[in-house]
């Protein structure tokens, strides 16, 4: 292909259909298999396995890019693949059926025939190091950003959209998924430790709840009801990515003590609008949340209670984490992931030189 042609390879499916015309350097094309229709993880690994690297080597790509954890076994050309992550191989309760296991097995192997590997935070790159044995020399940490939608707001800015959403007037904020390793369960509990403490503060929590309640998605409400918080918990639902600026903004503080994150994007979201943060040690997230925000071991519930109570009753504190927040996710910006990512592109390509 001519020197700066990219073409994105996606899998085939029914509902693609024809691929669209792009302009500029960019285009798609769409890969059969021969499970099409047949077998959903049939056709998924045979794509990443076979398909990908073959349409790479038959187009004449100069580097390939995995963008998630399923880089060839065999590839055809230098392939950097980005591993945001190691969940399945850390956390027993994501690891899943002997399928997901044997699929863990197959891409970890995968991942060292790699010209490079990618990933999002330091905290990751020590655990691709320890656990899948990737030398540290071709790996690369390159950060995500946030959304430049993610600032500081004033508050005639973020009020109405609050008032629109039914929040109260003053509420420490949840944003997130719900699987276990979010710790909701502890987040609960530790908000009805400190209740008496915060003043009469809410707790809204953000984001689609649980279609059922299960040991591994367990849905907040039950839990809010036995802790006897019916009347200080509120749930958004899904929130639309414009709204979530004003979440942020109208928060006293931004609750997001998850086990485990690979780099944990609502945390630099919500530095980025100014709300310190409190969040679980031990991966990324303390990485992300730099001198803006307080760190707490993510099963000690007395101590995510203290620092609530700490940010609730300090505004000293709170003002001086929302500057140093602010400063800290300057550092984060799309632009540099771009640049870093076409410098691994192009040290890939000469390393396979060599």
């Amino acid at each position: 292909m001519p020197p700066g042609d990219c073409t994105l390879l996606l899998p085939y499916s029914s509902g693609s259909g024809p691929p669209p015309a792009t302009a500029g350097p960019w285009r798609m094309c769409f890969l059969r298999t021969p499970f099409d229709g047949l077998s959903e993880d049939l056709a998924k690994v045979w794509f990443e396995q076979v398909s990908f690297p073959r349409a790479c080597a038959r187009l004449g790509m100069d580097v390939a890019h995995v963008p998630y954890f399923a880089p060839p076994l065999w590839p055809q050309v230098p392939t950097v693949v980005t591993i945001h992550d190691l969940i399945p191989l850390i956390l027993p309760e994501y690891r899943g059926s002997p399928w997901v296991r044997g699929y863990m097995r197959l891409v970890s192997k995968a991942a060292h025939k790699a010209a490079l590997v990618l990933t999002d935070s330091q905290a990751s790159a020590r655990d691709i190091v320890r656990i899948l044995g990737i030398p540290p020399e071709r790996l690369r940490v390159i950060y995500l950003a946030a959304d430049a939608i993610y600032r500081p707001l004033a508050p005639e800015e973020w009020r109405p959209i609050c008032v629109r959403l039914g929040l109260p007037s003053r509420y420490l904020l949840y944003l997130g998924g719900f699987d276990r390793r979010k710790n909701l369960v502890g987040l609960l509990a530790a908000f009805a430790l400190a209740r008496e403490r915060l003043k009469g503060i809410s707790l809204v929590i953000a984001g689609r709840l649980p279609a059922g309640d299960s040991a591994f998605a367990p849905d907040p409400r039950p839990i809010a009801r036995r802790l006897g918080l019916e009347d200080s918990v509120y749930y958004t639902g899904w929130v639309a990515e414009g709204d979530k600026p004003a979440l942020y903004a109208g928060a006293e503080a931004f609750l997001f003590p998850s086990y485990y994150e690979g780099f944990g994007l609502p945390v630099l979201e919500a530095i980025s609008c100014g709300t310190p943060v409190i969040v679980g040690g031990g991966s990324s997230l303390e990485e992300v949340a730099g001198p803006g925000g307080l760190v707490v071991p993510p099963e000690d519930v007395s101590a995510l209670a203290e620092a609530m109570t700490r940010l609730v009753h300090e505004p000293e504190l709170r003002q001086a984490l929302s500057l140093k927040g602010r400063e800290h996710a300057r550092n984060f910006s799309w632009l540099q992931t771009a640049r870093q990512t076409l410098a691994a592109y192009r040290e890939a390509m000469d390393t396979s030189r060599c």
